[in-house]
């Protein structure tokens, strides 16, 4: 039989894994009896878990909620994901419980193996807020690991790149492998991403972790280089607004809106809104095209008074024309 300190360790990583355990099924995984089963539910109990038992022909245990957060057991990967969560919250503004985050982080990581804590001091996540959430990409631990390890290191780093080609759902690698010098690994709207120097195209690049198939052995360390932007949150914010962070959006206009102030302003993110009289707002807006930013403009479903400029007012109408003709009727065959 297993010792007492390493069996309460085992019945509660397996109440963890479950929601209901049958007595019969929980003593026979423990290869004890009931009785001895029944001994240790109740250390766990005086230990603060709150476990309550079941009636029924499978009676059995479940691990319930309690007044107070008990100690937890953790799978490796469920700490490495806990950890990078942690990260995520303790550098991302607004959300209040940055100290807190740190703090935690900082808990988890002492009670770590070293193998764990290892991979966690080298996968250094930087957060962007972004408004619009995605589903989350499907890249694989061992790619972000590998990622990370690189911008720690400062080490050049080789992968192939994948992209959406030709037939939906087929992709092609991107030949010759890319080399690059990792900078960040972002999370952005659910995806993860690299930003790194592109060695070969002599410019900065970001690339979706999803779609990176890394290469071993990684390069040269190297010196890193300063981001064209005052920090990686606003060069990743450009490059996915269509500048390159040294500026604001390449085409920014003015309209009257039919709307009050307090029915769009939850709707902008990165613009202005104010009143301009009863039920109408005046809104600053801006996008990576004129044509884009009218019909942008144009989801708020209101009367648009354009106030400039001129290419705004162009792309209105160019909107317009292919509206009005794709709800004309079809011609007759």
């Amino acid at each position: 039989m297993q010792k007492t300190s390493t069996r309460l360790l085992l019945l509660l990583s397996l109440l963890q894994a479950r929601q209901d355990w049958p007595g019969a099924l929980l003593a026979e995984r423990l290869e004890v009896s009931q009785r001895t089963l029944r001994r240790d539910v109740d250390r766990l109990r005086e230990l603060g878990y709150p476990i309550t038992a079941f009636k029924g022909p499978h009676g059995g245990y479940r691990l319930d909620a309690g007044a107070r957060l008990p100690p937890l057991l953790f799978d490796d990967e469920q700490a490495v994901a806990l950890a990078i969560a942690l990260q995520i919250a303790a550098t991302t503004t607004g959300a209040g419980i940055q100290e807190a985050a740190a703090r935690a982080l900082d808990t988890v990581r002492q009670v770590m193996p070293a193998r764990l804590r290892h991979r966690i001091d080298t996968l250094q996540v930087t957060a962007v807020q972004q408004p619009t959430a995605r589903p989350v990409s499907q890249a694989g631990g061992d790619v972000l690991a590998t990622i990370g390890a690189a911008v720690h290191a400062r080490e050049v780093l080789r992968f192939d790149y994948t992209s959406p080609r030709g037939a939906a759902g087929e992709t092609r690698a991107d030949p010759p492998p890319r080399r690059v010098e990792p900078h960040h690994l972002v999370a952005w709207g659910g995806r993860w991403y690299l930003v790194a120097w592109d060695l070969d195209r002599a410019d900065w690049r970001v690339f979706r972790a999803d779609r990176v198939v890394t290469r071993a052995p990684t390069g040269p360390r190297f010196t890193p280089r300063e981001l064209p932007a005052a920090d990686v949150a606003a060069f990743v914010a450009g490059r996915f607004q269509g500048f390159d962070g040294t500026g604001g959006w390449p085409c920014r206009g003015e309209v009257i809106l039919d709307l009050p102030a307090a029915e769009v302003s939850p709707y902008v993110f990165d613009g202005t809104v104010e009143e301009a009289g009863p039920g109408r707002c005046r809104l600053v807006l801006g996008s990576w095209s004129w044509t884009a930013l009218a019909a942008t403009i144009g989801r708020f479903d209101a009367d648009i008074e354009v106030v400039g400029p001129v290419e705004l007012e162009r792309a209105f109408a160019r909107l317009a024309r292919r509206y009005a003709a794709a709800a004309a009727p079809p011609p007759p065959q």
